[in-house]
């Protein structure tokens, strides 16, 4: 990330925790100008410190949902290949390399425990995966 001072920092604190937070509101808050919170953005955008604003999806109340970690060995050099085609299944919510015994850890999250027994094989199908462990979610313990 490129270098940010206190006041960045703060900003992108505030628009951590919402990021539908007016510019004016922002200002008010951090005891500045519209302008200077407007100038800031704009900046952290160019420079890609944000780079992009999002939405966080609340709990669903569907009891079937199924959250998942797979750790994943690929052969030889084909981890870019392969973190390809797990990025374009849509249950995989996101995707670690390691320096481990596994090359990527994928968590995986479905609507059901059929298709989480889908996904699986499409990702068994993936080119260059020589070997997967897949452990299902159970209880949150703690979650921020």
């Amino acid at each position: 990330m490129p270098s940010t001072d206190q006041l960045d920092r703060k900003i992108l604190a505030l628009l951590r925790d919402d990021a539908r937070l007016p510019i004016a509101s922002l200002a008010t808050t951090l005891g500045v100008s519209r302008t200077t919170v407007r100038t800031r953005m704009e900046r952290m955008e160019a420079n890609g410190t944000i780079s992009g604003y999002g939405v966080r999806l609340g709990e669903p109340d569907d009891a079937e949902r199924v959250r998942a970690i797979a750790m994943i060995e690929v052969e030889g050099r084909g981890t870019e290949k392969v973190a390809r085609a797990l990025s374009g299944l849509p249950q995989v919510r996101a995707l670690y390399s390691t320096n481990g015994r596994w090359d990527l850890v994928a968590e995986i999250e479905s609507a059901s425990l059929p298709d989480f027994d889908s996904v699986l094989g499409a990702i068994r199908l993936i080119e260059g995966i020589s070997l997967t462990e897949t452990n299902i979610l159970l209880a949150a313990r703690f979650k921020r």
